[in-house]
């Protein structure tokens, strides 16, 4: 009888064969494309009498496909002279496609503390990592860790002013997920209040799209999306409104993959159903209509910006930008937006579906952040397959759009 070395010797030289390889690829593929809908797990066995083996295949929608050999196996008698299982493992998940890492620290409620901040930290104030209306974002180190955070310096003299970070505070306070930043600590002062963050070194979602280096995927889109979507479903659920989401606000955790974080909740408002709330603030390209209406707001109104931001992704234009920010708001009124056939020539039916669900100027009719992560462009295995190496959009066509874009977008910010 043959040891056990020599048998798995015989077995290896007996499928190395490129036939056997390709007839591994052609099951998986038959596979694929019939069970990609399936939901729940299931068990197919097929015999290969001219192979004497048997294959048996398990498919998961969300996991991936199992492919295991039983060599030599008898048809007649269904035994097996050998007790090796060759097992292939297919993923059929996106690349990816897993939650970004969380903070380095628990999450915690943060008050903020009269102190001063050198006391317990170092800003590097050479390391700009971002800035806006209300302040400047610094690295910065914890004394007494040695932990790198960000420290958001946020100018507020008046009690009004400190009202509006107090309330980003208390925001972030009730935020506890992986795609949105997380609050570390907070200091006040006489002219400024300071929030020490989570720190992620990727820089905005938008700078990496126009780096002359990178190369767009609608599956990369997808990934940006998704996460984002899963960020705001956590805060609809907790009955919170992000009411600024825009590309500035949405930052890579490191240049090497694609996860993100939504970032500033100055804006935030807690959503309490009885106590219609409006607002009269936001950035005119992402605005949805209900705010220049100065109409009730509620959690649709994230979702129309969502579908801006995954229109200009897709495409590199921005989708109701006029030649001021008047004729940008009239265009938001009036919904008038289309597919630019150049831009979205090679952009799936799936995508723009996707896009034309949120940018409906009725917010009872666009989707919400469950349904978003339901419909068919974030969820469907089989599409993202065909999706994988696609790549919409090179170096040249960013430079030519998104730049015109995005400077005009980041001139235009204002309070309505």
């Amino acid at each position: 009888e043959s040891s056990i070395s020599d048998m798995s010797k015989a077995s290896q030289e007996r499928y190395s064969q490129p036939l056997y390889s390709l007839f591994f690829f052609y099951c998986f593929l038959i596979c694929f494309k019939s069970f990609h809908n399936t939901s729940v797990m299931q068990l197919i066995g097929q015999i290969m009498s001219h192979m004497h083996a048997a294959i048996f295949i398990l498919v998961s929608r969300h996991q991936g496909l199992f492919l295991c050999l039983y060599p030599n196996f008898d048809i007649k008698h269904k035994t097996t002279s050998r007790i090796f299982i060759f097992c292939f493992f297919f993923p059929l998940c996106l690349p990816d496609a897993g939650p970004p890492p969380t903070a380095p620290f628990d999450h915690r409620i943060v008050t903020p503390k009269p102190h001063q901040i050198a006391t317990y930290y170092t800003i590097n104030r050479d390391e700009v990592l971002g800035g806006g209306r209300f302040g400047q974002v610094y690295k910065c180190l914890e004394n007494s860790s040695g932990l790198t955070l960000a420290a958001k310096i946020i100018k507020a003299k008046s009690q009004k002013e400190k009202e509006v970070v107090r309330n980003e505070i208390q925001v972030m306070n009730q935020l506890n997920h992986a795609n949105l930043i997380q609050l570390y600590a907070a200091f006040e002062s006489r002219n400024d209040i300071i929030l020490v963050m989570e720190y992620v070194e990727g820089g905005e979602l938008f700078d990496r799209i126009i780096d002359e280096n990178y190369n767009l995927t609608e599956l990369d889109t997808v990934l940006f999306i998704r996460q984002i979507c899963e960020g705001l479903q956590y805060m609809h659920k907790n009955y919170i409104l992000h009411l600024d989401l825009k590309p500035e606000n949405i930052l890579c955790v490191s240049r090497a993959t694609n996860k993100i974080k939504i970032i500033d909740f100055g804006l935030a408002r807690r959503y309490k159903p009885r106590e219609k709330l409006r607002v009269n603030f936001g950035t005119p390209e992402f605005l949805a209509p209900e705010v220049i209406n100065y109409e009730f707001v509620s959690f649709p109104t994230d979702m129309w910006s969502l579908g801006v931001i995954t229109y200009m992704l897709l495409s590199g234009l921005s989708p109701f930008l006029g030649d001021d920010d008047n004729e940008t708001l009239n265009n938001i009124l009036a919904c008038q937006w289309n597919f630019e056939e150049e831009e979205f020539g090679d952009i799936s039916d799936e995508a723009k579906d996707f896009i034309t669900r949120l940018l409906v100027k009725s917010k009872s009719w666009r989707m919400s952040a469950t349904e978003s992560l339901r419909h068919g462009w974030l969820s469907d295995p089989s599409l993202h397959y065909r999706l994988n190496q696609k790549v919409i959009r090179g170096p040249s066509f960013q430079k030519a759009t998104f730049d015109h874009s995005i400077s005009q977008a980041l001139c235009s910010r204002f309070l309505l």
